[in-house]
């Protein structure tokens, strides 16, 4: 009798989920990622500044994917109730903002390294976790003093500054 090798693979499902309360206006991401089981391996809930909706989107989804990474997943499907955030990274939808140019070149170089990775637009009621988590990540980076009336978010969340002699 053959045995046949073990299957590697791992695969999850990312739910994510950006918030901006105001666009722009303080904002936060939410990840939960589970195994095929439902299992939650890990969550993410994270303040990000001010930013605006779409770029809280994009970066869930890309902090989503690297620890997605980090534990060891092979293949993904990225669950979003953003409808423009699935429509562009299946590339059915063309990315106009600068800004959301980057966010979304990033996301599909992370993309890249895993085998298969599948993007599913949800229902809001259907991603409650990450709503929650993101909403939970706006709420710390706001108990922490921060008023959203400044910019404190990475820098690579906004545009450039242009060089001045």
């Amino acid at each position: 009798m053959r045995v046949l090798p073990q299957d590697r693979r791992l695969r999850v499902i990312v739910h994510c989920d950006g918030a901006a309360r105001g666009n722009p206006g303080p904002a936060g991401i939410g990840v939960r990622i589970a195994d095929e089981r439902g299992t939650v391996l890990a969550e993410i809930a994270r303040g990000l500044g001010v930013a605006t909706n779409n770029q809280a989107e994009y970066t869930a989804v890309i902090e989503g994917l690297r620890r997605a990474r980090a534990l060891g997943a092979t293949e993904v499907i990225v669950r979003s109730d953003s409808k423009l955030l699935v429509e562009q990274l299946s590339g059915r939808f063309r990315v106009k903002n600068a800004t959301l140019q980057r966010l979304h070149k990033e996301a599909r170089d992370v993309a890249a390294a895993f085998d298969l990775v599948r993007y599913e637009h949800v229902r809001r009621e259907r991603n409650v976790d990450a709503d929650r988590l993101a909403n939970e990540g706006v709420d710390a980076w706001l108990a922490a003093g921060n008023t959203g009336v400044t910019p404190a978010s990475p820098a690579r969340l906004w545009e450039p500054e242009e060089e001045r002699p």
